[in-house]
């Protein structure tokens, strides 16, 4: 696994927000972006009994995002996840520059 970028969280804490995790258990919700890497590709976890996989691992920018990626985030729209993120993060503005690492999952066959 060396040619993988260093964790800087535990899997375990990718998904938290309880909505978000219904979302994912209800196969809408495919995506997770953070700051760090907080799982590999073909890393399991597990959400309230449900086992995910690990899918892909990708650096992208935030001005990327678009309302699909937004949805399978788990949001109706990019401007509502922008939101959100933004409330959720008070004095951080959204820089379509800052690179994220987005995290893509699905439940485990």
């Amino acid at each position: 696994m060396s040619d993988l970028p260093q964790k800087t969280c535990s899997i375990d804490n990718l998904i938290r927000h309880e909505k978000l995790v219904a979302a994912a258990k209800a196969g809408l919700k495919t995506q997770q972006r953070r700051n760090g890497v907080y799982g590999w590709p073909g890393e399991s976890f597990e959400l309230q009994g449900t086992e995910f996989v690990v899918t892909g691992l990708q650096r992208e920018k935030l001005g990327d995002m678009t309302d699909e990626h937004a949805k399978a985030e788990g949001y109706p729209s990019l401007e509502s996840y922008r939101d959100l993120i933004l409330r959720m993060h008070p004095g951080m503005s959204w820089d379509p520059e800052s690179l994220v690492w987005a995290h893509y999952f699905e439940i485990k066959a």
